[in-house]
């Protein structure tokens, strides 16, 4: 375990909430570009900052796969359901993983592999 696992999701960690806040709220905008520009531009020892890029990085690749499966979806017409859930999801889990970063806490998203 390195020591940016140390810290358990949710807790309170030290950092730039304003930066952290704005890399998960960036993907509202510029899906996972956003936050990979936070992950890039992050100072090192913000472990705040660093730790919610990565979770919002993680969770925009997860919402693109599952964009890309819906949209294939689409030829059974189960896709046309799907692809307006997965944009509500999106849109209520960044607006939560926002507050909670805002907060000074580290916020994973529920059923969300850490990729990077």
């Amino acid at each position: 375990m390195s020591s940016q696992e140390d810290v358990s999701a949710g807790e309170t960690v030290d950092g730039d909430t304003t930066l952290a806040a704005l890399s998960h709220a960036s993907a509202l905008v510029a899906s996972f570009l956003g936050p990979l520009l936070f992950l890039v531009l992050a100072d090192d020892d913000d472990e705040l900052v660093k730790r919610n890029a990565k979770n919002s990085l993680n969770f925009q690749i997860v919402v693109l796969v599952a964009m890309i499966v819906s949209g294939l979806l689409t030829v059974v017409l189960v896709g046309f359901l799907l692809l307006p859930l997965i944009g509500l999801i999106d849109l209520v889990l960044v607006l939560m993983a926002t507050l909670k970063a805002n907060e000074g806490q580290v916020y994973s998203y529920p059923y969300t592999p850490d990729i990077l």
